[in-house]
């Protein structure tokens, strides 16, 4: 029996009991208790989509069951466990943090990698653009090939038009990069190259390589952000220029097959890393001074957040589907 001191809440929430595809997705009842030490309550307002949600759906990534799903979401803080300095009751709030469990109305979590939301964000946008444009970020302001990035530079996105695409196109743009984007439609293509790739490849009628070479006159690219995996990290490390870098960061066609390191010197004495955000989070301070700069250039307008799907928290089997089909561009949130 719960003690009378301590209250708890009913949220709807969605979880699942076995990996698997979107059919595994439940809507259920959880009680929601007070924060300990170092946590929050926080009461959502929207929830953001994201391809690592269907890796965990589908056991890509394996974790215990029974799993509450979702990585991001934006909210008000209901209470502030000890040891919360930066947070408040009240508090307009939006996060990307480990653990999975954002797809609920009400959570209590970890409170070091929640950030005030500034008021001129809505918790909307808040919650479309914090796991993703946080990826953005630590992509192009931290994840640099030999001798970093300068303007005028040529570096390769694939899935230009997604989520992460959308934002990075703009980002690189404000910083004079020369963003070529792949994209498997022309209205993808199109959706890139308005929000500000240089040059925009439809892999589905084009060869990228042969591309990539031909716009930047046989030198290559200086790095790769490839989030798609397994369809297109061979073929990207011959775009890339000598000491060139590949950053992979994602799994959307499937995990990237072993390859002999041999190959790297083969092709220039290449560089690989396989990046995740949640290396970059680890602490308070990096969150925030991510954050920080995310929300300036938002808040700027150099990053206009691009919401073009919502669906129902009901529905979120439905949102697992049109992502995984490749149907999605730009952000996609569930409402409340």
């Amino acid at each position: 029996m719960t003690p009378p001191s301590v209250s708890t809440h009913i949220s709807k929430a969605v979880r699942i009991n076995q990996h698997g595809g979107p059919e595994e997705i439940q809507l259920v009842d959880v009680t929601v208790g007070e924060p300990g030490p170092g946590e929050i309550r926080i009461r959502h307002k929207a929830v953001g989509l994201n391809f690592i949600d269907v890796y965990q759906r589908s056991g890509l990534y394996n974790l215990p069951m029974p799993l509450q799903l979702g990585m991001e979401a934006s909210g008000v803080v209901e209470a502030v466990g000890e040891g919360v300095t930066h947070l408040a009751v009240g508090d307009r709030a939006a996060y990307a943090s480990q653990p999975p469990g954002s797809y609920c109305e009400l959570r209590v979590m970890p409170a070091k990698c929640v950030c005030k939301l500034p008021d001129a964000i809505s918790f909307e946008t808040g919650a479309a653009m914090m796991l993703k444009g946080l990826t953005a970020q630590y992509l192009l302001r931290r994840t640099l090939p030999q001798g970093g990035l300068k303007a005028g530079d040529h570096v390769l996105f694939h899935a230009a038009a997604g989520g992460v695409g959308l934002i990075a196109c703009q980002w690189a743009r404000a910083l004079g990069l020369q963003l070529i984007g792949t994209a498997g439609s022309s209205e993808k293509c199109a959706l890139a190259k308005e929000l500000g790739a240089a040059h925009v490849i439809n892999y589905a009628t084009e060869d990228f390589v042969a591309r990539v070479k031909e716009i930047t006159g046989g030198k290559g690219v200086k790095v790769v952000y490839d989030s798609v995996g397994k369809d297109t990290f061979d073929r990207s490390l011959d775009c890339l220029s000598p000491f060139g870098l590949m950053a992979s960061f994602g799994n959307a066609s499937g995990p990237v097959a072993p390859f002999a390191p041999g190959i790297l010197g083969s092709k220039g004495s290449l560089y690989v890393t396989r990046q995740t955000l949640f290396s970059h989070i680890t602490t308070r301070e990096s969150t925030q001074e991510m954050a920080d700069e995310l929300f300036a250039m938002v808040g700027s307008g150099k990053v206009v957040i691009r919401i073009d799907q919502k669906f129902p928290l009901a529905q979120v089997a439905d949102a697992h589907r049109a992502l995984e089909a490749r149907k999605t561009t730009g952000c996609t949130i569930l409402t409340l």
